[in-house]
């Protein structure tokens, strides 16, 4: 099967793809879903999976790591505040935006991300991790910051 990886319509576009099989994906995750196959496609798969396991790994190694000296790590969910809507449509803002949610998904830690006020009338978020098996604590912290923030 042959994918384009256009954003707009036309043949073998995202859209066509997904318009095709009934998924109610949303524009960006539909060109993270394809991004994703591509990449893992014959051709690529060993160029890339490797070097992507390698990496999952020092990202997991270095959070436990941390996770001996502290019960949670918070930071910005987003490196600015929300986008206004409609303002942002290329792939690598979008990108760009996830990256303080990156290390918990790809090792598997626990994150929650709470509202935590707003910059310039836009909402900000706080993002915690914790370690693996320690959900108990992240629920209880961010009870403890939604009742402090509120």
């Amino acid at each position: 099967m042959k994918f384009g990886l256009h954003a707009e319509g036309g043949d073998n576009s995202i859209d066509d793809y997904f318009k095709t099989r009934g998924l109610g994906f949303g524009r960006e995750a539909r060109r993270r879903i394809i991004l994703g196959t591509y990449v893992l496609s014959s051709g690529y798969y060993d160029a890339y999976y490797g070097q992507a396991q390698n990496m999952k790994a020092a990202i997991t190694k270095e959070l436990r790591e941390a996770f001996e000296d502290v019960d949670l790590i918070a930071t910005p969910t987003t490196p600015t505040p929300a986008f206004k809507f409609g303002e942002k449509s290329d792939p690598l803002s979008m990108y760009l935006a996830d990256i303080f949610t990156v290390p918990g998904n790809i090792s598997g830690c626990p994150s929650i991300s709470l509202p935590s006020g707003r910059v310039d009338n836009l909402p900000v978020g706080l993002l915690l991790t914790a370690d693996l098996g320690s959900e108990k604590t992240l629920f209880e912290a961010s009870k403890d910051f939604e009742t402090l923030a509120n």
